[in-house]
């Protein structure tokens, strides 16, 4: 929970080096979207959303999570949280998020995330 809770922090408090401690090297980052049935997978570069949260004003991306599941097998977690975004103090949309995480020297990091 610790490196998701400090995503969320990060971005947050627009902190781009806390957020790039969260994931591991060689990370993915996945959006869903549903378009009236058609379905897309999209990727994302964690350098493109670090520097994008970067440059927001602090608070300005607010996202809230519920743990829902977390499932761990040694170095290896899955945690699924619901989520409702906030830019600017206003609601935006909700979703989900689900995590894949691996502990890396002692410490878990964020391996892979896709959303809706």
């Amino acid at each position: 929970m610790v490196a998701i809770n400090s995503l969320f922090d990060g971005m947050k408090k627009a902190d781009t080096d806390l957020l790039k401690r969260c994931f591991s090297p060689y990370n993915i980052m996945q959006t869903v979207q549903d378009n009236e049935g058609n379905v897309n997978v999209s990727n994302e570069s964690i350098a493109d959303f670090i520097a994008f949260v970067g440059k927001e004003p602090v608070v300005a991306t607010d996202e809230h999570i519920v743990f829902e599941t977390i499932k761990i097998d040694g170095a290896l977690a899955t945690v699924w949280t619901p989520y409702k975004f906030y830019y600017s103090g206003k609601f935006s949309h909700c979703g989900v998020n689900s995590f894949q995480l691996a502990r890396l020297n002692s410490c878990c990091k964020i391996q892979y995330v896709i959303d809706t």
